[in-house]
């Protein structure tokens, strides 16, 4: 009896609701000739011709139950990276479970369904009973924020593409997706107008020295120091210590206008893309807003301001902002006029409305 419940219980996991169907053009031909040999059988009482008729039947109900069999048991896995940004295609793992002992799955179509992250297909031809099968795949996703559902599409044709059985399968996993850190339209510019300001502003390499090390290929000659280069007889370099560099302060203001919603998700991105490309130039930042402040290396990573800017939302914090550090160089995001921001509009250098051209079609919706 136990191992009749148990039976019965796998039966029962074969037809499941979540699984549909749809009768393919062959599936419609085939039940067309299943009516004329019906009807040429009956009409002539030829007994070859029912023969024929339950041997045709008898086709179909086989190829439903094994249509059914090879999707069922079957277990989706996604391995994506830690760092994902919108918009940006991502390199991901899809790992498909065939969690049924000894029966394989047979032509197996995988692809994302709608609103997923998957905009592509992949067809695994067979995956044996209690075998994992591996695929690479680029994931993309619209919008910043936390993805908490993931949905794929299981399906299958096999045995003879009668009817095409599918299964949605859905992943329910947060993902953290970073704003875009790709340039747009505006930001390469404002990127290189601060990088050339504060290159006209450092005040030199280092005067205090650090050490003398062996000269490479691509430095400049009149950093050879002669006499050690005489001693040791190979070209040596003096080595300064580097002063530290000049803080870059990104300020966001949370306090919105009516109707500058696609503005606030155009200034996100923007912050996300001078605050990666800085950091990766080795540039000290801070990020600041009316409920967030925190200065990369000193205080954290990059990545910290980029997990805070993919879920930031607009709204009026506890704190007004203000510039505290003298010595830094302040960029302040707001959609506010001038005239509201105070001193901060002729302290620092405001990236307003009118800075960030509107976001084109297609570049994904805002953050939920």
């Amino acid at each position: 009896m136990r191992l009749l419940r148990r039976l019965g219980t796998r039966l029962r996991g074969l037809f499941e609701d979540s699984i549909r169907q749809q009768v393919t053009r062959t599936g419609l031909v085939y039940t067309a000739a299943i009516l004329l040999t019906g009807l040429a059988a009956f009409a002539s009482a030829n007994n070859l011709l029912f023969l024929i008729l339950a041997a045709m039947l008898s086709t179909l109900l086989v190829a439903g139950f094994i249509s059914r069999l090879s999707l069922a048991g079957l277990e989706l896995e996604l391995l994506h990276p830690e760092h994902v940004s919108a918009r940006r295609r991502t390199p991901a793992r899809v790992r498909l479970h065939n969690e049924k002992n000894w029966i394989p799955s047979f032509s197996i179509h995988l692809k994302g369904a709608e609103g997923s992250s998957l905009d592509s297909a992949i067809y695994f031809p067979v995956i044996p009973g209690k075998a994992v099968l591996e695929h690479l795949v680029e994931l993309r996703f619209e919008r910043r924020g936390t993805h908490r559902e993931n949905a794929f599409q299981l399906s299958t044709r096999f045995p003879f593409g009668f009817t095409e059985r599918h299964a949605i399968v859905t992943l329910r996993s947060d993902i953290l997706v970073y704003p875009c850190l790709d340039p747009q339209p505006g930001f390469e510019e404002l990127l290189a107008s601060v990088a050339g300001e504060m290159e006209s502003q450092a005040r030199g390499r280092g005067s205090d020295f650090y050490r003398i090390r062996p000269y490479e290929h691509t430095e400049s000659a009149r950093n050879v120091d002669w006499k050690a280069t005489a001693h040791t007889g190979e070209l040596q370099v003096r080595e300064f210590a580097r002063e530290q560099e000049r803080l870059v302060v990104l300020m966001l203001d949370l306090e919105l206008p009516p109707g500058a919603e696609d503005w606030f998700e155009r200034a996100v991105d923007c912050g996300a893309f001078l605050l990666w490309e800085l950091s990766r130039r080795g540039a000290r930042v801070r990020l600041r807003t009316q409920n967030f402040d925190l200065q990369c290396p000193e205080e954290g990573d990059v990545y910290s301001m980029l997990k805070y800017l993919a879920l930031v939302t607009p709204g009026a914090g506890k704190n007004s902002l203000s510039l505290d550090d003298p010595h830094g160089y302040p960029i302040l995001l707001s959609a506010r006029p001038q005239s509201a921001l105070g001193e901060l509009a002729g302290e620092a250098r405001v990236v307003g409305r009118d800075a960030l051209p509107a976001r084109a079609a297609g570049d994904g919706a805002a953050a939920r």
